[in-house]
């Protein structure tokens, strides 16, 4: 039987309605981008033109680069983005993997209030957690800021690499037990090379907000020894004068990095995301 082929209009449609969303999305981004190459007159006489020769300027990459600190704060970024990745994948994969294969009392239960952190936005805690990291002294340090990250990215690691996971054929992870292998190179050597792309689509998730993030560098970490890259922005912002050069700069320089991942995960990603539609 032939199988039915989607109409032509309505196909349309849905592309139309992609593609004014993709525009919508990117407007913020290239209108940033375009106004970090002028000088500040054009860009509060013409924000939606392109730098021409007339009105070209470099001085916010300058600015930016020019203050030290800067460095320190991309650093800052870079380190609590990776380590909360890094520790969201690992326990959020080892939590997935034990609901997935092990049947015990609770475990439907246990997944989920996992899940629960997914639909309780965890800033409604601030006050409990800046209360813990007060008595644990850890204010100002970015091992609170990757404690915090973690906590709010597992719930929908577990959630996505937990039904990833149950896709595992049982034969293989059978075959590996016959041939010796422990829980602990099942885990590692077969089942997370078969989730790459579910992986690589929670990288990704993970990483946006944590990367965007004002809100727990401000009150967790606000020195100057631990600002982040969307917190040091607010340097160029003052009481009575903004230097809209060097903000705009900062921001383009901060979009770098999210674009990088993307281009080095996009197939990855998509592979995800495409799985988990059919599922």
């Amino acid at each position: 039987m032939a199988k039915p082929t989607a109409s032509p209009i309505r196909t349309g449609f849905v592309h139309l309605a992609l593609g004014a969303y993709t525009l919508i999305a990117l407007f913020p981004v290239f209108l940033t981008v375009i106004n970090s190459f002028k000088d500040r007159a054009s860009i509060f006489r013409d924000p939606l033109g392109l730098p021409t020769p007339a009105s070209f300027s470099l001085v916010g990459y300058e600015t930016v680069l020019k203050q030290g600190d800067f460095i320190l704060y991309f650093q800052n970024s870079f380190i609590v983005t990776a380590v909360s990745i890094f520790f969201v994948l690992l326990f959020g994969a080892m939590a997935a993997f034990a609901l997935s294969e092990y049947r015990f009392r609770g475990n439907t239960m246990m997944g989920l209030y996992l899940a629960l952190g997914i639909m309780i936005p965890i800033r409604l805690g601030t006050v409990a957690i800046l209360q813990g990291m007060v008595a644990a002294g850890l204010v100002n340090t970015l091992t609170a800021l990757i404690l915090v990250y973690t906590a709010q990215g597992l719930p929908l690691a577990v959630f996505i690499l937990t039904e990833f996971m149950r896709t595992v054929s049982d034969d293989l992870k059978n075959a590996g037990r016959i041939d010796g292998l422990s829980e602990y190179s099942i885990f590692f050597r077969l089942v997370l090379p078969l989730v790459r792309p579910a992986m690589a689509t929670v990288a990704v998730f993970t990483m946006i907000p944590i990367w965007n993030d004002l809100w727990f560098p401000l009150i967790l970490a606000p020195s100057d020894a631990t600002k982040t890259v969307t917190l040091g922005s607010q340097v160029f912002i003052g009481q009575f004068v903004t230097n809209w050069n060097a903000v705009l700069a900062a921001l383009t320089l901060a979009i770098v990095p999210v674009l990088v991942l993307y281009l080095i995960f996009s197939r990855q990603l998509i592979r995800g995301i495409t799985s988990g539609a059919v599922k």
